[in-house]
């Protein structure tokens, strides 16, 4: 069996992000850098090549000779801002670490002190979660719950810990985002931490949300609810889902009985949010994303080169 090599932790991400922060940023020398941090010379520039290998560090070209990729795609997207995180020659978890750091890296230029910011759980934010930066002083609300899934459950983690700073606020889910009857449902709902978190996701200032596909290997909610809602979903058209609420190809919310069975953000309070950063990877996912954005919410999407790709090849060939 082929043994991984561990990507590294959250700490040496923090330390990776300092450095290059001042390396590319404030143009500090490697020797600077190396008094500053109490390292060798050697250490600074393994740790920012480093850097650059896991996606804490992108460099972009912008060649004026031609319009970028991101360009290009916000501008057929109708979305103000695309990020595209190139993940060629990388393996899958690579690409997902390089994506969820560039997730990240949006929310630090976004959120402002003293705003509210919703995050819903996925498998991308919750990897996303392990390059959590230092935040300012903020409101943090949990948009969904979590789905049961082998290795996950940083994002509750990360978010529960935030909760012990003095600066930060935070309005947990501890609930799973999808139950078996609507009557569990509402009876976690009204448990005061959940209510208030939900309540809350009517006045945020900012939101990070994952797109999912609606079809197999492209949601992690499709894989986990039984057939008959997999069924009533694709009659009614749905194409893709963001913490579970379903959407058309033209970005409308499909209502299903799997709705009364959620905990988490409806598209309604997304459609409410002034700033709204969402995330998909795969060539699959393209349609689901094309949906997302006619539904007007995203105002910053990140992406990876394989998606990218394919959404290009995707608009190209419509009208």
């Amino acid at each position: 069996m082929e043994r991984r090599t561990p990507g590294p932790d959250r700490e040496q991400r923090i330390l990776m992000a300092d450095l290059a922060r001042a390396y590319y940023v404030e143009d500090r020398s490697k020797v600077d850098l190396a008094t500053r941090f109490g390292l060798s010379r050697f250490q600074v520039a393994k740790l920012l090549r480093s850097a650059r290998e896991n996606g804490v560090v992108s460099i972009a070209i912008n060649d004026p000779r031609r319009p970028s990729l991101d360009d290009d795609l916000a501008h057929l997207l109708g979305i103000d801002r695309v990020q595209v995180v190139d993940v060629a020659d990388v393996t899958a978890r690579q690409g997902g670490e390089r994506v969820g750091t560039a997730v990240m890296t949006a929310l630090t230029h976004t959120l402002r002190p003293r705003t509210t910011v919703g995050i819903s759980w996925s498998r991308t934010m919750d990897l996303a979660a392990r390059s959590m930066p230092d935040l300012p002083p903020c409101t943090i609300v949990q948009l969904a719950g979590a789905l049961q899934i082998a290795g996950s459950g940083t994002l509750p983690q990360v978010i529960g810990t935030l909760g012990g700073s003095a600066e930060i606020t935070t309005l947990p889910i501890h609930a799973p985002l999808v139950v078996d009857n609507a009557s569990t449902a509402r009876d976690l709902m009204r448990q005061p931490e959940i209510a208030e978190a939900l309540d809350r996701a009517d006045r945020l200032d900012l939101a990070v949300v994952a797109i999912g596909g609606w079809s197999r290997g492209e949601s992690s909610v499709w894989e986990k609810v039984a057939a008959g809602d997999r069924d009533e979903a694709a009659a009614g058209g749905a194409v893709g889902e963001i913490s579970g609420r379903l959407f058309n190809a033209e970005g409308r919310h499909v209502t299903t009985s799997l709705d009364d069975r959620l905990i988490g953000v409806r598209i309604d309070q997304l459609a409410a949010t002034p700033q709204v950063i969402a995330v998909a990877h795969g060539a699959g996912r393209a349609e689901a994303v094309v949906a997302a954005a006619r539904a007007g919410f995203v105002t910053h999407l990140v992406v990876d080169s394989t998606l990218a790709e394919a959404l290009v090849g995707l608009l190209d060939r419509r009208p």
